[in-house]
């Protein structure tokens, strides 16, 4: 029985470990990106750093 119990403990810290890492990155993918940005409008150039 205690073979079966860590057998699911095992599963259980894979799927959390899945978990964390899909989720670190969808963050990464949804965060906006690192640099600075060039807007050219009618006002004239603006340039923001991120």
């Amino acid at each position: 029985m205690s073979d079966h119990r860590n057998i699911l403990y095992f599963l259980l810290g894979i799927l959390t470990a899945a978990i964390v890492v899909l989720g670190y990155n969808f963050y990464q993918a949804k965060k906006q990106p690192d640099g600075f940005q060039i807007n050219v409008g009618p006002n004239g150039v603006k340039i923001e750093g991120k």
